[in-house]
């Protein structure tokens, strides 16, 4: 099985993270930070106006630019059973 990977921005330092994906739908994204016993499981939920989506942690703020809309297309793409099947 191959890994879902996404570019996260750190905004503090605008260092750019690839990161794994766990869990991904349009409500929110699950992502893993680091890898083995350090590392940290992230909730990113979509901003208010859903251009993009953001989370925290260990203080730090995270962004993904891209839409909700992006996103729900992103999943279509990749698995269009998962569209027909509603």
């Amino acid at each position: 099985m191959i890994d879902e990977k996404i570019k996260v921005k750190v905004t503090e330092t605008g260092q750019v993270l690839e990161v794994v994906v766990l869990n991904k739908r349009a409500e929110h994204i699950q992502v893993v930070l680091g890898q083995g016993m350090h590392s940290v499981k992230v909730d990113l939920t979509p901003t208010r106006n859903g251009l993009a989506y953001a989370g925290n942690a260990m203080g730090r703020e995270l962004i993904y630019d891209r839409s909700r809309a992006q996103v729900q297309g992103d999943i279509d793409r990749l698995n269009p059973a998962l569209r027909k099947s509603r």
